[in-house]
């Protein structure tokens, strides 16, 4: 388990909320950060009790503003450096629902942390960039693909190409975030949206997750057997048997998991 103060993983709940906490760096990401980012999402894939994560930054002025740069020539070669073990990759390994609260600057890693989760919402002062194109080098943790499947190639090249920041407004309208609100009522809206899908079957949830990314992968007509297969599955559980009985008897379901 890697130890560091500047990630914090709260649980309330079946809610777990992960803070980068280094707001004087504006949250920027050191090789000991990426560790913990990882552990804590190996640990709360293990963990039954989670059934949706926030992500966040501490402060009012980053979400994150991706890897610490001074930290990048500790790496003795580029293949080091090619083989190091990346925070996105993690989180994205997130088999729960996963919700970024960015919170203000979303630059490189940190625009990159944002689009390795499900659901994106936006504080009104936050911005979103990538900027590596600035400093002679290219996001390297899906940051071209996943833009583009956010926002389109056209828009997605304008930030590949310019490393220019856009406003939470714009992001909003690119469809690179679902919602944006005041600064100070984000944390409260994440939260709220992170226990309302906890409250939803746990397996249909992680469920449908895993469907939705494997649809951007497989053409059209495997892409609806696939979900027919994991529709099957998630009938065969008891969760699925609870929300019948509970439809018939009319009541809120009390789903276990299971």
């Amino acid at each position: 388990m890697n130890q560091t103060t500047d990630v914090r993983c709260d649980v309330d709940g079946h809610v777990a909320v992960i803070t980068l906490n280094r707001p004087v760096k504006l949250n920027a990401i050191t090789p000991a950060m990426a560790g913990a980012l990882r552990d804590h999402a190996t640990r709360l894939n293990d963990d039954p009790a989670i059934r949706a994560v926030v992500l966040t930054g501490a402060g009012d002025r980053a979400f994150c503003v991706g890897s610490d740069v001074g930290e990048l020539d500790a790496y003795a070669t580029p293949w080091d450096f090619r083989n190091r073990g990346d925070y996105g990759d993690a989180l994205r390994e997130l088999r729960k629902p996963l919700i970024a609260a960015v919170n203000g600057y979303a630059y490189g890693g940190g625009l990159e942390l944002a689009l390795a989760c499900d659901i994106r919402l936006a504080a009104r002062t936050a911005t979103f960039a990538a900027p590596e194109i600035k400093l002679g080098w290219i996001g390297g943790t899906g940051q071209s693909a996943l833009l583009a499947h956010s926002v389109g190639p056209g828009n997605a090249a304008l930030m590949l190409l310019t490393g220019d920041p856009i406003d939470a407004e714009r992001a909003l309208a690119w469809g690179l975030v679902s919602t944006v609100v005041e600064p100070a009522d984000l944390r409260a809206e994440a939260r709220e949206l992170a226990g309302r899908i906890a409250a939803r079957a746990p397996i249909a949830a992680q469920t449908a997750k895993a469907n939705l990314r494997a649809a951007y992968t497989m053409p059209l007509d495997q892409a609806i057997r696939y979900e027919r297969d994991l529709q099957t599955i998630c009938f065969a559980t008891e969760d699925a048997a609870e929300g019948r009985a509970a439809f018939a008897e009319r009541r809120d379901p009390r789903f276990q998991g299971r």
